[in-house]
């Protein structure tokens, strides 16, 4: 079967350079030139969406959001001339699931490309995960503490997901940064510390129990059980 991939962006120059590229590794490949394009076409079935941030119509911010809200779930690599760091985290935050950095090396986006499609999910059949009094519902997506609903972005729900999936047991960050991210990022190592600290701030502030546990010079894992 061919990979179809979505290409978001109005620039021609990128667009046909990405085009030609991945057409001669075998992908096929469709462009959309704007954001209301974008998101048009992105309701179809693609395997990958490369969506630029900077578009008229609608930005890739304003696209993601959008897609994400119909339960589109086709993985998005987000491209943005942006490198800070809180600039490049936001992009999660609008449900991407990677994102490069422009001027970027062809043979690098089809590195990301190549790692979102063999991602392999972690989902299993159970609907509903608890540890302790923390439940997660995979369908309708909701997150409660006891009686307290917990209001989670995209990649934060992704990442306690992984965790509540591996309950009492010690998760790496590079294990976490390939299930969550779909990718390892050598420039970015720290973001699973970042987003453990937002969970912690919405799972376990409050609570005499927490639940979410650092494992010294190796990752993390969530556990009901007293950290030793």
């Amino acid at each position: 079967m061919s990979i179809h991939i979505l290409i978001v962006e109005d620039d021609e120059r990128i667009s046909s350079f990405v085009k030609r590229g991945l057409e001669a590794e075998g992908y096929l490949v469709d462009l959309a030139q704007d954001g209301h394009e974008g998101i048009q076409k992105g309701m179809d079935p693609y395997d990958v969406i490369i969506l630029d941030l900077l578009l008229p119509e609608k930005n890739g911010h304003e696209v993601c959001q959008a897609l994400r809200h119909e339960q589109i779930q086709t993985p998005i690599l987000i491209l943005t001339a942006k490198e800070a760091l809180q600039d490049k985290l936001r992009v999660f935050d609008y449900g991407a699931d990677d994102y490069l950095t422009k001027p970027f090396a062809f043979e690098e986006l089809l590195a990301r490309i190549k790692a979102l499609l063999r991602r392999k999910p972690y989902k299993e059949s159970i609907v509903e995960l608890t540890v302790a009094d923390l439940m997660l519902n995979r369908d309708s997506r909701e997150v409660r503490r006891g009686a307290k609903v917990i209001s989670l972005t995209r990649k934060e729900f992704d990442l306690l997901e992984f965790l509540m999936s591996n309950p009492n047991k010690a998760l790496s960050r590079v294990s976490i940064l390939e299930q969550v991210w779909g990718y390892h990022y050598d420039t970015l190592t720290n973001v699973v510390d970042v987003y453990i600290g937002y969970l912690r701030k919405k799972v376990d502030a409050g609570s005499k129990k927490k639940l979410i546990q650092t494992v010294r010079d190796f990752g993390y894992k969530i556990s009901d059980k007293q950290a030793s």
